[in-house]
């Protein structure tokens, strides 16, 4: 374990976690929304801090990053935890469950990429924000070595953790999960217009892609789509978007996207953005 950073101390040994915007209030002994902060006698502690739970040597475009470092490799890592609760997430056993882990220092983690000659390290597989410790020092230490950082989150985080990561990160993938403001608090439970705060503040600092997956009967409505891809061509038509098929996972049984639908959302994203890709097929 590790002292948390982005924490305030309250009275009864109570602290808030100022990480990401659930602003979680923990009395003594109970863990966040996360499931991987926990208040220790009036202090907030990373469970997950040097826990990794893989890593792995990846093609880029697997995170999806494909309009950056195209065609080279990454060291993917990740922990676990995640501070949204999506019923269909396809990470679930690392996300929501307790996985067996490796012990692993930052340096070790940066030692490893540079050992494999990969030019960047990816925070990806469970919600790297919850990770928030661990991937800025690694990112810190990656930096120095000459490595690229790359974060694939859910956006789900407050502006003055993601400003003090900012100068270490190069790109991220952001999961924009559709554009309906009452799925996010109530199937999701975060905010849509936190996560669109993200991208918007991102967006011209780093390069970042967008993904969504096309969820049958959560966000799959055409209107909403639209409303999606005209947002994201407000900030840049240029935004990369990944819209990928759902299938069938964890507390989510709705049938698979329909291909046909998604191929003609697709021909519907490419009238407002020039880099609209389409995937797990």
């Amino acid at each position: 374990m590790k002292e948390g950073l982005y924490y305030e101390k309250l009275q009864g040994n109570q602290v808030k976690c100022t990480l990401c915007p659930h602003h979680c209030r923990i009395s003594p002994g109970k863990i966040g929304k996360c499931g991987v902060r926990k208040n220790e006698k009036g202090t907030l502690m990373s469970l997950n801090y040097g826990k990794i739970t893989g890593l792995h040597i990846d093609p880029i475009e697997k995170k999806p990053i494909h309009f950056y470092l195209r065609g080279t490799q990454t060291l993917s890592m990740g922990s676990f935890g995640c501070n949204l609760h999506c019923p269909f997430c396809q990470n679930y056993t690392i996300a929501k469950g307790k996985p067996p882990t490796t012990d692993m220092s930052p340096e070790e983690v940066v030692s490893r990429a540079v050992k494999a000659g990969v030019p960047s390290i990816s925070y990806t597989y469970n919600e790297p924000i919850v990770f928030y410790e661990m991937v800025l020092e690694t990112a810190k230490l990656a930096k120095k070595k000459g490595l690229k950082n790359i974060l694939v989150t859910n956006g789900y985080i407050e502006n003055e953790p993601l400003k003090e990561l900012l100068p270490y990160l190069d790109a991220a993938n952001i999961d924009l999960k559709g554009f309906n403001a009452q799925v996010y608090p109530e199937v999701l439970g975060g905010e849509l217009e936190r996560v669109k705060r993200t991208i918007a503040f991102l967006h011209g600092s780093i390069h970042i892609e967008v993904t969504t997956l096309v969820v049958t009967g959560l966000s799959d409505r055409r209107e909403e789509l639209i409303r999606l891809f005209q947002w994201l061509a407000s900030i840049s038509p240029e935004l990369p978007l990944h819209l990928n098929r759902y299938y069938p996972c964890y507390r989510y049984q709705e049938p698979p996207t329909d291909i046909e639908f998604l191929l003609e959302m697709k021909e519907e994203a490419e009238q407002v953005l020039n880099r609209v890709r389409s995937g797990n097929f």
